[in-house]
Parts: C-alpha cells; sequence; structure tokens
C-alpha cells in the first residue's frame, strides 16, 4: 500500500476531510446569509431613493400640472445616474421618460417589482429595474425606478469572495486534515509496531506515550496497564509450572511407589489394602493442593465468589478452634480463645472456614517443632478476633520459630517453604491460600514477629447487617491444605 493510499484510508485524514465539507457548508451559508444581507440593504436605500424621486415628482405635477411633470422628468433624466422615469396617459401611450419598453401589465401592479426594461438611449439592451407605479389624476401613470446594476455587482462580488474564501478555506483545511492525520499515522504506527512485538512474545514491551495526555495517550496508557498485569500473570504462570514439576515430583512419586507396594503385596490382603489406602491418601493430598492452586489462580484472576452470606467470623474461629483443641493436646500445645463476638462478615463461610483451619494448623505444625529444651516455656497458640473500624481482624499467633521479616512476603507465594520447615510435611499453600482468600473477599494477610513466633492476621471488611443463622460446621469445611 503506498504512503498516499494509507493517508486517503485513514480515520483521522477521512474525519479531517469530513469536518472540512461541513465547515465549508456553514462558511458557506454564512456568507450567503451575509449576502442576502447586504442585497436587502441595497434594495431598501433604492426603494428609498424611489420614494423620494416620485415624491418631487408629484410636487412638481402638483403645483404645475402635466407641463410641469413633464419638465421635471426631462430635465433629471439627462442626469447622470439617472433613475427611471416613465409617464403614461389613460391609454397607456409614452408620453415622457427614459423607458422605451415596459410589460404593460406592469403598470397596473402596485408597490415595489423588480421588472426588465429597455432604455431608449445609447447602450439599447435589457436590463433589470426596481419599480413603483404612482397613479395621477384623471388616469396618468408615474413610473418610478432605479437600475439594479449596482445590486448585481455587489452580487458578484459577494459571490467571488464566497468562492475565493471556499478555496482557501478548502485548501487550509486539507492542509491541517494531512498533517494531523500524518500525525496520527506516525503514532499509529509506534503502537502497531510495539503490538507487533508483544504479539512476537516480548511481553516487556511497552506502548510510546508522547505525553499529550489525549486520547491515543489514555489508550496507550491503559494497554500498557493491561501488558503489565498480563505479565505479571504469566510471570506467576512460569512459577505455578515450575512449583508444580518440582514440588510435586515427591507426591506423585510416593504415589507410584504406593502403587507399585500394592502390586508387590497382592498375595497379603493386609498389606494389600494398606498400600491402597496410602494411595487412597496421597491422591486426596494432592487433590487438595489442585483445589487450592485453582482457588489461588482465581483470585488472583479477579474471580468472583459463589455462595456469599453474612455470618459471624467469631463462631467460625471458635469452631475451628474447638475442632483442634484434642490435636493441641496431643502435641503438648496449649490452643487459647480471644474472640469478641459477634463480628460479622460477609463472604463464603467454607473458604473462610478453611482459611482459618490453615493457620491454626501451620501453627501447630511449627509451633510445637521439635528441639526445644527441658525448662522452656509449654508452646502456646492463641486465636483472637475483634472488630477494628470497619474491619474484622483474626489474628492467629504461635510461639514457633516465626518467619525473618526478608521472607514473610515471600511466604505468602505458592509453594514457597523457608529451609527450616522442609523436613514438616507440606506442600507451601497453606499463607498462600490464606492470602488468596482474603482478596477474594476485599481482605489482606499481614505477617508479624510474635517475639518469638509468627503473628498472622486476617484483615476482612465488617458487614453491618445483623449475621444469617450459622451453618453446620463440617470436618470438611475445616480441612486444611498442607502448608
Amino acid at each position: 500500500m503506498t504512503a498516499l493510499a494509507k493517508l486517503f484510508r485513514a480515520t483521522a485524514f477521512r474525519l479531517a476531510l469530513a469536518i472540512l465539507a461541513v465547515s465549508s457548508v456553514g462558511a458557506g451559508v454564512v456568507l450567503a446569509i451575509i449576502a442576502w444581507q447586504v442585497v436587502a440593504v441595497v434594495d431598501e436605500e433604492i426603494a428609498r431613493t424611489i420614494d423620494a424621486e416620485a415624491k418631487g415628482l408629484t410636487d412638481a405635477f402638483n403645483h404645475d400640472g402635466l407641463v410641469g411633470l413633464y419638465s421635471s422628468i426631462e430635465a433629471r433624466k439627462r442626469q447622470p445616474g439617472a433613475s427611471l422615469y416613465l409617464l403614461t396617459d389613460p391609454a397607456g401611450e409614452s408620453l415622457a421618460g427614459n423607458v422605451e419598453q415596459i410589460p404593460l401589465e406592469v403598470l397596473e401592479r402596485q408597490g415595489f417589482i423588480v421588472v426588465n426594461y429597455r432604455t431608449n438611449g445609447p447602450g439599447d439592451r435589457v436590463r433589470q429595474a426596481l419599480v413603483r407605479i404612482y397613479k395621477l389624476p384623471p388616469g396618468f401613470l408615474l413610473l418610478v425606478g432605479h437600475d439594479l446594476g449596482d445590486r448585481a455587482r455587489i452580487e458578484g462580488v459577494m459571490v467571488r469572495a464566497l468562492a475565493v474564501s471556499l478555496v482557501f478555506f478548502a485548501a487550509l483545511a486539507a492542509l491541517g486534515a494531512l498533517f494531523v492525520a500524518r500525525n496520527v499515522l506516525k503514532r499509529i504506527d509506534d503502537i502497531n509496531t510495539s503490538a507487533q512485538g508483544v504479539m512476537a512474545g516480548d511481553l516487556t514491551g511497552r506502548l510510546p506515550v508522547s505525553g499529550s495526555g489525549d486520547e491515543l495517550d489514555r489508550l496507550a496508557e491503559s494497554l500498557n496497564a493491561m501488558l503489565k498485569r498480563i505479565g505479571v500473570l504469566m510471570q506467576g504462570l512460569r512459577e505455578v509450572s515450575d512449583n508444580i514439576a518440582h514440588d510435586l515430583r515427591t507426591p506423585l512419586t510416593r504415589l507410584r511407589n504406593h502403587a507399585e507396594a500394592a502390586l508387590a503385596y497382592g498375595d497379603d490382603p493386609a498389606a494389600y489394602r494398606a498400600a491402597l489406602e496410602k494411595t487412597i491418601e496421597e491422591s486426596d493430598a494432592l487433590i487438595k493442593i489442585f483445589n487450592a492452586l485453582l482457588l489461588i489462580a482465581r483470585a488472583e484472576a479477579g474471580g468472583g465468589i459463589d455462595g456469599q452470606t453474612a455470618f459471624d467470623l467469631a463462631e467460625a474461629a471458635r469452631a475451628v478452634a474447638d475442632l483442634y483443641e484434642p490435636i493441641a493436646e496431643e502435641e503438648g500445645v496449649d490452643l487459647a480463645v480471644d474472640i469478641d463476638a459477634p463480628l460479622t462478615v460477609r463472604g463464603n463461610r467454607e473458604l473462610i472456614g478453611q482459611t482459618i483451619a490453615n493457620l491454626v494448623d501451620n501453627a501447630l505444625k511449627y509451633g510445637a517443632m521439635s528441639g526445644r529444651h527441658p525448662g522452656d516455656p509449654k508452646p502456646s497458640i492463641v486465636v483472637s478476633a475483634r472488630r477494628v473500624g470497619d474491619a474484622v481482624e483474626l489474628v492467629v499467633a504461635d510461639r514457633g520459630p516465626g518467619v525473618p521479616p526478608e521472607d514473610r512476603k515471600r511466604v505468602l507465594d505458592r509453594f514457597v517453604r523457608l529451609e527450616g520447615s522442609r523436613s514438616r510435611p507440606g506442600s507451601g499453600l497453606g499463607l498462600s491460600l490464606a492470602a488468596a482468600v482474603a482478596r477474594m473477599h476485599g481482605g489482606r494477610v499481614e505477617l508479624a514477629d510474635n517475639a518469638p513466633g509468627l503473628r498472622v492476621r486476617v484483615i476482612l471488611p465488617a458487614e453491618h447487617a445483623p449475621p444469617a443463622l450459622p451453618a453446620p460446621v463440617s470436618g470438611s469445611v475445616h480441612e486444611p491444605v498442607a502448608g
């Protein structure tokens, strides 16, 4: 495609031409109205001149009769730039004047009229005049008029001015349209070049922004923000793929080993059953991991939440604490609850309950870690919740090794496990899942030092409406994802 063809196909150029056409029509209408007003003023001046001429002639007729009128007409028609005069008898025969031929029907009309006439002097030709007929007793007709040659010349000047103005305006507008279209085309070509680089796989590329703040800049900024978000999601996808490839290799290997053991113990029903049970256990753990990954991906993609209701978070937290109290006793951990009630939030009760379960499970796992010396205080976990302004704050605090400040943001990512926790069972999704659920509900998760230990704060928007009736708590609701 040639540059000229590309220019004419450009929307900016065609839009500029459309504006040019509309503007030209508007300018033509304005100039036509001005010309019409000028002609109207000229006609009005001619009409006043005719009335003044007629008054002088009628005064001469009233004072000196027909002879005086004849003398006045003869004297006036010899003056330069004289008006038109015609005096006829009652039969319509010309008696005096400088008009040779006027249609007879004109002499019977009243008021100002435009007629074609022929003079009886040199340069005999048909011309136009504005005339008026006056009746004089006892039946004489007096025609007084003025040639419209001046008006025609004015009209010609106005028409030429209109034509020249339109040509100049069109040329100026065309140059402006060309300039605007070329600039817009250059910017669009730059955007296309950058977009082609992005489509080729370079997600770090960005569309150029001129800094003018116009609609193209706003579009480029929005697309750049979208590309940045896509880059973050693609980076997360690559990280998830890498994490799945590395962190799920071990449980999948265990699953395969259990399946092989089941085949090997085919002659021993008890060993065969035990191997199958371990296989099912490993499969359930993998299913939980993939469900957690799907939930996290949904939260990061901005997915909505199904089954939202207003419920009492305090009641849900107490239910989770009651569920884990026997496990805490077996681990030798004090599990304390400090919760204000009621604490109404709106969301998916099952997801929030699972989040609380994950946090308590993590606290039990790391807060009761071995390696303590005799005389050390007994491990403890405190689950607290209270209203803070327009939010509800749930805190799970333990006395374990905690998380260094430089790692607190990183441990909220998927499959992240610190060196000190790799010997413990889990997949590194507990905190990541809690952060994802909080984001889906418009909240957030914050990690802090419990001196010693870890303090996990889940902050959710408070619901002002009264809570709905609490749903029954089942074991599956609070079944944690291994963290």
